[in-house]
């Protein structure tokens, strides 16, 4: 049985798709892990979160203060503020202004 025109188009389509979108991620992964390893031949230490990512840390150490993990994601947001005082260039888009307001916890 011969496939139809709809379902050649279909696989087609699908093959495309999945290609395209798996080509993509790798290259945009690709490009981020590059522009990682250039800021790190500048510099021996990077941010690890981004403006929100900060946020939230800092916003769940502060409402679960007796969880277990409380103390070690608190020092992680404690790092990342330091490595963003210390460091001139960042992974994450951070401007001065936010890098000034952010405090140790």
């Amino acid at each position: 049985m011969p496939l139809t025109a709809e379902v050649i188009g279909m696989l087609a389509f699908t093959l495309l798709a999945f290609w395209g979108i798996s080509l993509w991620a790798l290259t945009r992964t690709l490009r981020q892990e590059s522009r990682k390893v250039e800021i790190l031949e500048q510099q021996d230490r990077m941010d690890t979160y981004s403006p929100e990512a900060l946020a939230d840390l800092r916003d769940w150490v502060e409402n679960n203060p007796n969880d277990p993990l409380a103390d070690r994601a608190r020092e992680q947001y404690n790092e990342c503020v330091t490595v963003l005082r210390q460091t001139d260039r960042h992974f994450y888009d951070w401007s001065d202004a936010e890098i000034e307001r952010l405090e140790r916890l």
